[in-house]
């Protein structure tokens, strides 16, 4: 392929990778993105409370069969985007820095209506197009310099960089108007989705009016014809005018919805910022549930363990019903090196669940770390129901393969661990105990063709659709 037509690819690449930054990811972001995979974050509260944010939306758009994930992306920016037609990635900057609920499921609204929409196939087919179409206008311009330099024509042969470059950036303008409608599609579809369920599009005005105040100090340099999205101003006022038309756009989300949402950015601060800026945020002075909480994390985190979970108790003692604050006591005397006094609390959060793959997993954990044989089986007990919901989850294999090993079931400890490699992409290793724990299955038994199923997987080659 010519290395102009390489180029090309690059830079349709670049939109497709762009193109559902639905609220404007930050050049930081990208360029992580670039070094190296986000750091995914796990954690059932919040996923939880954005499972009940999104139901509605889901069910709205006709998606709910579609099991679509919400993925936590460790990052602080604020920033959300669809990458394929079930995930939808929400930076923890976005969480932290939303003021209302309502801010937040307008973000969700916005990356469903992408879904909803079948952009990420539209848009491949747009690529594929520009493709075509960069190849066909770089062989009319080698052809034009062949002409011109047989011919000795001067002026055609200076000419034909011209020729070979005009009409990429005509391609690059024309993806890009195509991506932008693509973003004032998911708005509109977003208000609707909002109407449709009785809540108000303002906290997707207000999100929108924040990049709108960002973008300020550098839009008189911004050409509007090379961004993937719509001039903010632009974009807000039409998105304004539409969520106005709608009788819920003054509704307030409930108090405790609100509270929800404002302990998911007390437990981010805690277990994220530094100290002082929690304290700072969360001063002694702020008795609120989730001051409390905020300082609590904070405590553990920095080696007060004792006066954390003093705190943590009368949390408990407030809401005795809430699996989370169980769950972080637990998470506190795992992490402090007291798996057999995590044991209890983290019983207490998994019974108290809605059947938390990650309460389990991390109970499972407790157990495995107590070192006591005689809570073995109930770690293998804890850990499988764990991977049932998460059979992607490399740490919940690698907790079972030590569980079982300590109950001397040594095929089923290396098929856990095979499956672990597996899970990490390490094929080789996964190969080798896989092809390992076979020789000692019965042939055709049901471990015998899990570990088959291992040693036979061929890696799709780099590049490999």
């Amino acid at each position: 392929m010519p290395r102009r037509a390489i180029a090309l690819v690059a830079l349709a690449a670049l939109v497709s990778a762009q193109m559902f930054t639905g609220l404007g990811q930050t050049a930081k972001a990208q360029e992580q993105a670039r070094r190296g995979q986000p750091n995914v974050i796990r954690d059932a509260e919040i996923e939880e409370l954005l499972r009940d944010y999104i139901r509605p939306i889901l069910k709205t758009a006709g998606l709910t069969a579609q099991k679509i994930e919400i993925v936590l992306i460790g990052d602080r920016s604020f920033n959300a985007f669809v990458a394929d037609g079930r995930r939808i990635f929400v930076n923890t900057g976005a969480l932290y820095d939303s003021i209302t609920p309502n801010q937040i499921i307008g973000v969700l609204a916005h990356e469903t209506g992408h879904i909803a929409g079948g952009h990420l196939a539209k848009l491949r087919e747009q690529m594929a197009t520009a493709q075509t179409a960069a190849i066909v206008a770089m062989l009319l311009g080698v052809g034009a310099m062949v002409a011109g330099a047989a011919s000795g024509a001067r002026g055609v042969g200076e000419a034909a960089p011209g020729l070979l470059m005009g009409p990429q950036e005509v391609i690059r303008r024309s993806l890009l108007s195509y991506v932008r409608s693509q973003e004032e599609s998911a708005d509109r579809a977003a208000v609707n989705f909002l109407n449709a369920t009785g809540q108000s599009a303002k906290g997707m005005v207000e999100t929108f009016q924040r990049f709108a105040n960002d973008a300020l100090f550098v839009a008189s340099r911004v050409d509007p014809y090379q961004l993937t999205h719509p001039m903010p101003r632009e974009r807000i006022a039409a998105l304004e005018s539409l969520a106005r038309e709608s009788p819920y756009y003054d509704k307030k989300d409930s108090p405790q919805l609100q509270l929800r949402h404002d302990m998911m950015r007390a437990k981010l601060a805690g277990f994220t910022d530094r100290l002082d800026t929690v304290m700072r945020r969360y001063p002694p002075s702020n008795t609120s549930l989730p001051a409390r909480y905020a300082r609590a994390i904070a405590s553990y985190r920095f080696g007060n363990v004792r006066d954390s979970i003093a705190q943590i108790d009368a949390l408990i003692a407030e809401q005795p019903n809430n699996p989370y604050f169980h769950e972080l006591k637990g998470q506190a005397l795992l992490e402090s090196g007291r798996a057999k006094e995590a044991v209890a609390p983290l019983r207490h959060a998994v019974a108290l669940s809605n059947g938390s793959a990650l309460l389990h997993m991390m109970l499972g954990q407790a157990l495995v770390q107590s070192g006591d044989k005689a809570v073995a089986e109930e770690a293998v007990r804890e850990l499988r129901q764990a991977i049932a919901r998460e059979p992607d989850a490399s740490f919940g294999y690698r907790q079972l393969a030590i569980a079982l090993g300590r109950k001397g079931d040594m095929p089923n400890a290396d098929l856990a661990s095979a499956l672990a490699a597996f899970n990490e992409g390490d094929f080789k290793t996964a190969r080798q105990l896989a092809f390992r724990a076979q020789k000692s299955f019965p042939t055709g038994s049901p471990g015998w063709l899990k570990a088959d199923d291992l040693v036979n997987f061929k890696p799709p080659k780099i590049g490999q659709n």
